[in-house]
């Protein structure tokens, strides 16, 4: 006599799956890593942004009543601007893109997704506020100076392509994980990594 009251059949839409909640759904953590890249990027590059503005160095700009221009010839000033903002974007999209890594290691291509739109969001947050904050009213100045006076220019991007580093070094560590992954998958099985 066979006990048939234990055993119950379970039907597909009950069998969980990896990745999938009992009903087929996916799992939310999936879309919280995109939630989380979105806040950090926001979060993330406001901050930045206040600290390239009080770290990265200014032009000089010497105003006059009859116009205001550049004290001397200073590459130097523009480069470290330049430099300082891709070097915090460099930073930090590492340091996120890690943390999303770790919530989500199974799901590379959702972290390579959210760390891309954080590094859209963060740069534009960091370049918004730190231009905001270090911003100068030249034109101002110009109509209510009555001799010379020499104050820092303002804080801006004179480089496009550090807007880009961002993204890039979010790409690169999703890459590095990647094949590490498939490293570790090949010497598992024993296959030698050619």
């Amino acid at each position: 006599m066979t006990d048939t009251g234990s055993l119950e059949a379970v039907s597909p839409d009950e069998s969980p799956v990896a990745g999938q909640d009992a009903r087929g759904r996916r799992e939310r953590p999936e879309r919280s890593v995109v939630i989380a890249g979105l806040i950090g990027g926001l979060l993330g590059g406001s901050a930045l942004g206040v600290l390239w503005w009080q770290l990265a160095p200014r032009a000089t700009v010497a105003i006059r009543p009859d116009g205001a221009r550049t004290q001397g010839f200073q590459p130097e000033e523009f480069l470290a601007a330049d430099v300082s903002f891709a070097a915090l974007a460099l930073v930090a999209g590492v340091i996120l893109t890690v943390a999303l890594a770790t919530m989500r290691r199974q799901h590379l291509l959702g972290v390579l997704l959210a760390g891309l739109i954080a590094s859209a969001i963060g740069t534009l947050a960091m370049w918004q506020v730190g231009t905001r904050l270090g911003s100068v009213d030249i034109e101002g100045l110009v109509a209510t100076t009555s001799e010379e006076v020499v104050v820092d220019g303002p804080l801006e991007v004179t480089m496009p392509g550090v807007f880009l580093v961002w993204a890039v070094a979010s790409a690169s560590v999703v890459v590095v994980l990647a094949v590490g992954d498939w490293i570790a998958a090949r010497a598992k099985r024993g296959t030698p990594v050619e």
